[in-house]
């Protein structure tokens, strides 16, 4: 059944699976959705006694847990706003963004706390710790997340059923969370989204992840804060009476697979660097360090049953009962996905935007049609067009439609108007074409094109695809300087220690240089003549991304 506010997405889910695992950390006991909808229901009243009432913002500054959506859920439950934000956000985005939203309550960890301390006194009344810390040295009030609900007084038959109309009273565009973007271009802006919006998406990507069922588990190691990990990671598992694993530490390979090994997931969401560096680290140093798979991998049928095992391999890496890795929040290499085709491991491509909440386009999962490097089609419910396409090759401006775009951004009318256009298209500032079949192909962001003197048009990321599918490097950025393609790589250091043990630093520095000659060579013989490369320069140190390990690349601009 379809609902358009999300209370009533957590009604109906915590009634129907009353007694079902809902969520908890890995290898601890999970609570059950019974367990979910009554801490709400209290936190809800806590948070109304505090003075809390329709239309203000209360921020989550948190990592991952089970505390962070019982905190969303109690928020939007009083007709207040949530607010969360990205936990890896600079120090002083954060400042920015917590004084500017004005936030009465703030929902954070130990890890964060500090952050509040230099804020505006204005409206806060209270900072509630999610993982219980205690913090004397703050200059708020502080209040320990389940100190803070065991305390309270039992609630009254009038007390849950006052809460649960102010919920009932939701309307579905009323507000539901304000997210700052965290960009390539350098520009955060407060996207404004809806109960309607979540819910539109949340019913499309139901009816994408149809294999979806109750019971199974969803092991979440993204931000919430971010919508794709919210939407595809949260709602999704919510609404089908799944279970949620989070984990308490940040999930290094080792602890990711303790984690599966007991836990044995069955949909995960990830960022395609995660499986870019297991495709890097677990298979391509395999090849290529094995002269007989190397010449394998060069026969179309032995390939195939090559990528097969190596792909079984990998799904017991997992935990061995994965059924869905959603990837999605940046451009997957073309390579690793080659891999995950050709080894039948069961992956699904997204593409959208926090503006879409978020999904746009994707799948159908396990449709094997689907042109390898496509995001798959428009999502039940949006429409897609290619505005201005070039005659020759299809190219143009990416716009959608439908009951997930947003609402607009806060305070900023001029951004909003130059972004929902008339007929309610969002232009989302990505370039792309659709191809006969009906898939979207994404060519880059429009403000990363590169405009040469010769009038001709560089898509960076297409041509930073190719270099970054080599073993030994890491990431690359294209850049134009002084009229000229320049490239910046910084390798992978892994792979530069082990093939350049031993060697003196002069040995060493040659070892590199070589390495960017090959790229060159390599690389310019791939490309159009008007698209070569005339330098490629190494990066000494990564660089800095957003959320979904996309490159800023404002940052780098010659």
């Amino acid at each position: 059944m379809n609902h358009t506010t999300l209370n009533a997405v957590l009604d109906a889910s915590c009634s129907r699976y009353q007694e079902y695992p809902f969520s908890g950390f890995a290898l601890d006991q999970p609570m059950t959705y019974s367990q979910m909808h009554e801490k709400v229901l209290m936190l809800a009243h806590i948070l109304r006694g505090k003075g809390i009432r329709e239309g203000d913002k209360i921020c989550i500054l948190a990592e991952n847990s089970p505390n962070w959506g019982v905190a969303y859920f109690a928020i939007i439950r009083i007709g207040a706003i949530a607010l969360p934000i990205l936990p890896d956000f600079p120090n002083a985005d954060v400042r920015h963004i917590l004084n500017e939203s004005k936030c009465k309550i703030i929902f954070t960890t130990g890890r964060h706390i500090e952050k509040t301390f230099e804020l505006d006194k204005g409206k806060l009344k209270l900072i509630i710790t999610l993982d219980n810390s205690e913090e004397p040295a703050s200059p708020y009030d502080v209040a320990p997340f389940t100190p803070l609900l065991e305390d309270s007084s039992p609630l009254s038959t009038k007390d849950v059923d006052n809460i649960k109309k102010l919920g009932h009273r939701a309307d579905p565009d009323d507000i539901a969370s304000i997210i700052y973007t965290s960009g390539t271009s350098g520009h955060s802006k407060a996207v404004m989204l809806s109960h309607g919006n979540f819910c539109a998406n949340l019913t499309a990507v139901a009816i994408l992840l149809k294999q979806v069922t109750s019971g199974l588990a969803f092991l979440s190691i993204l931000p919430m804060s971010h919508t794709y990990e919210f939407t595809v990671g949260f709602l999704v598992p919510l609404s089908k009476g799944c279970r949620i694993i989070y984990s308490a530490k940040p999930p290094t390979p080792t602890y990711l697979a303790k984690i599966c090994k007991v836990e044995k997931p069955a949909v995960m969401c990830v960022v395609p660097m995660v499986m870019e560096k297991i495709y890097k680290k677990r298979v391509l140093s395999t090849i290529n360090n094995n002269t007989l798979l190397k010449l394998g991998c060069r026969l179309t049928p032995v390939r195939k049953a090559l990528m097969q095992k190596i792909g079984k391999k990998l799904l017991s890496f997992f935990g061995g009962n994965l059924q869905i890795m959603a990837i999605g929040g940046a451009a997957l290499n073309l390579e690793t996905e080659q891999f995950l085709r050709d080894a039948d491991f069961p992956y699904i491509i997204g593409y959208g935007l926090t503006e879409s909440a978020p999904l746009l386009a994707g799948g159908p999962l396990g449709d094997a049609t689907i042109p390898v490097g496509s995001t798959g089609k428009p999502i039940p419910g949006v429409e897609i067009r290619i505005h201005n396409p070039n005659q020759e090759t299809g190219v143009g401006d990416i716009h959608a439609r439908g009951e997930n775009i947003m609402q607009g951004y806060m305070a900023d009318p001029e951004a909003t108007a130059e972004t929902l256009i008339p007929g309610g298209w969002l232009v989302t500032g990505d370039l792309g074409r659709i191809d006969d079949q009906g898939y979207l192909h994404i060519k880059g962001r429009s403000k990363s094109v590169i405009v040469l003197s010769s009038g001709e048009n560089i898509f960076p990321e297409a041509i930073e695809d190719k270099i970054n599918s080599y073993e030994f490097v890491e990431e690359s950025l294209l850049i134009e300087n002084n009229g000229q393609l320049e490239a910046k790589i910084y390798f992978n250091q892994d792979v530069i220690d082990r093939d350049s043990k031993g060697k003196t630093v002069t040995d060493h520095e040659r070892y590199v240089s070589d390495l960017l000659k090959r790229l060159q060579k390599d690389v310019n013989g791939l490309l159009s003549r008007y698209s070569k490369i005339h330098r490629f320069t190494e990066r000494k140190e990564p660089f800095i991304k957003t959320a979904t390990h996309k490159i800023k690349r404002y940052l780098y601009a010659s």
